[in-house]
């Protein structure tokens, strides 16, 4: 495979986003089925077509038990409205999945899915009330209850609009909460609710039924009766593919196609605030915001550095407003960004961002994120970030890194190895290298034919939203750059 002229494919392919389909969405969108719209009986179909052996729904790999739980009961509640008769043995191994799912909750190493606490507790309540689920579940909704309450206690003005992060999970609100949404500030312009296809789908069957820009929304996105967990995200996707060419040389025709996507992302930003997922998400975000900095600046584009220190918190850098929890990635793509900046290790900012990368992982040499199933992902941009800053902790991620390289030459923290995790382990021991450290030339050689072996999709879901989802060309590009990478150093 000519690793260039695969690039160059990748760069004219970058668009909207293309993201695998999942199995919450689209059993969203199944309930359409209900209102007698095409694409309910469309989605409906793929659902049952895409039950997993055990009974539940979600990502095959890996077993993460708050995406399995999410998924399953979505289809859960969409089958059990129809009231077929041909699906009561669907649901009937369905319930033994969900209660399965359920009890290993604790064991996610990267905790919860996006929205998790605000979105179960009305899926089980209307699971319970068709008769989907038993009664024994009412525990997780007890569990969850304060959490909920305490986040829609500090919505701004009480409301869930297109303008809070909590529009994206506006299903939240259910049948019986219609007075928790600003419903007519909730839609974006192209119909859909904050690029949710199921808060899209949502909307169309309680808010306003049948909503004709909530449904063109809908069968724009929908392939094969199936929906991503987001579309578009037309500045996420750029902005982390060029962050993963970044490292790489660029001849003129590479250098000319990134020339739209980074004129894209220069005019999506806004002084002061930088960018979100979308070009017209009005939530900004202190991650896409930062990766995006470093990109553009990269390029030798202007953009301000104050976006980025809009998000600056006492103790570290926030992604969004109102986040409940933090997020490392975040932190690593600031420090990256103020590296990139010129920032020397002293300045107070670098030094914030460090203390806290090094509090988070006290007594292990890796991470999780909230944003990421692996800690292949936060601990290989950690080992990236700190070069220059902090290279005594890269080392020990480095060692880690090495160490649990499976004998094959691959990585990977669940049952399987993935081409994504093996590219972000190859990525960071590669730049390790480049900047005059250590690593052994088998070990990357072991990764590289392994990975080029495995270069081609699908790939594991491994990304966390609402459920767990893959950004293809994302994926793609960690890949490609990481091969290119280690045939540089070795």
């Amino acid at each position: 495979m000519d690793l260039r002229q695969e690039i160059c494919r990748l760069l004219r392919e970058i668009g909207p986003g293309r993201m695998m389909p999942t199995a919450y969405d689209t059993a969203w969108v199944a309930r359409l089925a209900d209102l007698d719209e095409p694409i309910g009986e469309r989605s409906l179909e793929w659902i049952r077509a895409h039950q997993l052996a055990d009974g539940s729904w979600g990502a095959s790999q890996p077993y993460y038990h708050h995406d399995r739980v999410i998924s399953t009961l979505a289809a859960i509640t969409a089958l059990a409205r129809q009231a077929n008769h041909r699906d009561r043995a669907r649901l009937a191994r369905a319930k033994g999945a969900l209660k399965e799912a359920l009890s290993g909750l604790g064991r996610d190493p990267a905790g919860e899915t996006i929205g998790f606490e605000m979105i179960v507790p009305t899926l089980l309540h209307e699971a319970r009330s068709l008769g989907a689920v038993n009664h024994r579940e009412t525990g997780v909704i007890n569990a969850l209850a304060p959490r909920r309450s305490a986040k829609l206690a500090v919505l701004p003005d009480g409301m869930i609009n297109r303008f809070v992060t909590l529009g994206f999970s506006a299903e939240m609100a259910g049948s019986d909460g219609l007075q928790l949404l600003d419903a007519e500030n909730l839609q974006q312009a192209d119909g859909s609710i904050s690029y949710s296809p199921s808060a899209t789908a949502y909307f169309a069957l309680y808010v306003r039924r049948c909503d004709s820009a909530a449904l063109r929304y809908l069968e724009n996105t929908v392939i094969d009766g199936a929906l991503p967990n987001v579309a578009p995200f037309d500045v996420f996707e750029p902005a982390w593919v060029l962050w993963n060419l970044k490292h790489i040389p660029m001849d003129d025709e590479i250098e000319a196609l990134c020339q739209p996507h980074l004129d894209f992302l220069e005019n999506s930003w806004t002084p002061g605030k930088g960018v979100g997922f979308a070009a017209d998400y009005q939530p900004k975000d202190g991650d896409c915001t930062s990766i995006t900095y470093d990109v553009l600046n990269s390029f030798d584009r202007s953009v301000d550095l104050d976006a980025v220190f809009h998000y600056e918190a006492p103790y570290y850098f926030r992604c969004f407003d109102l986040e409940s929890t933090f997020s490392i990635s975040t932190n690593t793509h600031v420090l990256s960004a103020l590296r990139e900046a010129g920032l020397a290790k002293e300045h107070p900012a670098v030094r914030k961002v460090l203390h806290f990368l090094g509090k988070v992982r006290v007594g292990t040499p890796f991470c999780f994120d909230k944003w990421h199933a692996s800690p292949y992902y936060s601990t290989s941009l950690a080992v990236y970030a700190c070069l220059g800053y902090d290279d005594d902790m890269s080392r020990e991620s480095v060692r880690w890194i090495i160490e649990t390289q499976n004998e094959n030459g691959s990585w990977g923290y669940y049952d399987v190895p993935t081409a994504e995790e093996t590219a972000y382990c190859l990525q960071a021991l590669a730049l390790w290298k480049r900047s005059t450290n250590d690593v052994p030339d088998d070990v990357l050689k072991r990764g590289a034919l392994w990975l080029r072996e495995h270069i081609d999709p699908p790939y594991p879901p491994l990304w966390i939203g609402k459920c767990l989802y893959c950004p293809v060309l994302v994926v793609r590009s960690a890949i490609l750059g990481a091969l290119v990478l280690v045939g540089q150093v070795v």
